[in-house]
């Protein structure tokens, strides 16, 4: 999955916080606000049919957190977590909490509204969070300036 070799002088793991050795691939979906989270669902059903283990897949809102995100928060953000670091499902944050979530190797992001700087934050969140695929829905014109705005 790598591109080019680890630096030799570093055997050892180089922990959550370094960057991938590879850039992820990058996948716009165009959406509306109001429809990015449902674009993120149908890329999740599509990632998920096609052989994806659901625990790769880390999901990020933008606006409004994802109905599963505040159900399971309703239940203590203690018990929320232990579901993440579990590891076996696929996990919904928001940008406000998309920093403590861990890499995955698909991220997928729903534009679905939000503040723009917290929003730009949760785009460069999800970039270093992913191993190998990062999905994007909302705004390809608002995305690619982000994106290529130093993400």
């Amino acid at each position: 999955m790598q591109r080019a070799p680890r630096d030799a002088a570093k055997p050892g793991p180089s922990g959550p916080a370094a960057p991938a050795a590879a850039t992820p691939q990058l996948q716009l979906i165009p959406a509306s606000a109001q429809g990015a989270l449902d674009a993120a669902e149908e890329a999740v059903d599509l990632l998920l049919e096609s052989g994806r283990a659901p625990g790769d897949v880390l999901v990020i809102t933008t606006g409004d957190p994802h109905p599963w995100a505040t159900h399971e928060l309703s239940f203590g953000e203690a018990a929320y977590w232990a579901q993440h670091d579990a590891g076996d499902d696929v996990f919904y944050t928001d940008a406000r909490l998309a920093e403590r979530a861990g890499a995955r190797p698909v991220v997928v992001v729903a534009v679905n509204g939000g503040p723009e700087p917290a929003a730009a934050s949760a785009l460069s969140v999800a970039h270093a969070r992913a191993g190998a695929l990062l999905i994007v829905c909302g705004d390809p014109q608002w995305i690619n300036s982000v994106l290529g705005a130093g993400v």
